[in-house]
Order: structure tokens, then sequence, then C-alpha cells
């Protein structure tokens, strides 16, 4: 009597094991839930990515100090220079008249209905 009593117990709670691992694998498979998965991954490697490009550009900052360092970029200005510019104009053009203008290259259409 005992024993059967145990098998019959036995196989109720390998059942209801059963039965629970099923329902919560096929909630699992829904489409809600699904989504919720796809999105909480795109999110996660999103963070990753960006970790990644925080890194990345710490890594070049450093990189670009060293070398600053090693070319002597780093010298302090001397505030008393003025700042060069560097004009987009013909080589050997003659300077502006004004100081502080800009010169424009020469003025060169493609457009072939013009002469028509």
């Amino acid at each position: 009597m005992f024993r059967r009593t145990f098998w019959f117990t036995a196989g109720a709670a390998a059942g209801v094991w059963a039965t629970t691992k099923v329902n919560r694998k096929l909630r699992q498979l829904t489409p809600e839930s699904l989504a919720a998965q796809a999105a909480d991954k795109a999110i996660e490697t999103g963070h990753k990515l960006k970790d990644f490009a925080l890194d990345v550009r710490e890594g070049m900052v450093r990189r670009e100090a060293e070398l600053g360092g090693a070319l002597g970029l780093e010298a302090p200005v001397d505030p008393d220079l003025p700042v060069q510019r560097y004009y987009a104009v013909e080589a050997g053009a003659e300077p502006a008249a004004r100081p502080n203008t800009y010169r424009t290259l020469p003025y060169t259409s493609n457009n072939r209905n013009e002469d028509h």
C-alpha cells in the first residue's frame, strides 16, 4: 500500500513539474515575449557598443597626448604672436586689398547651356 502511494505521489509530482516547465517555455515563446527578449538584447548590444566607442575614444585621446608630447605640440603658445590663417586661394596670387577679407577662387561654370 505504501509503495503504491509513493509511486502515485512521485508520478503526480513529476507531472506537475513537467507541466510547469512546459507552460513556462510556452510563455517564453509567445510573440510578445520574443519581442521583449529581442528588445532587451538590442539594448544590451547598444550599451556594449557605446562602451566600446568610449574605450576607443579614450585610447585615441591618450595616444594623441603621447604623440603631442613626443613631437612637442603641447608647448605653450605665446599670446603676443598673431594667429596664422590659411587662405583657400591660388598659389602666387597677390594679397587681399583689405586685411580681414577672404579672396574667392575664379568662378568657372560647368553649365554647357550658358553659351546658347
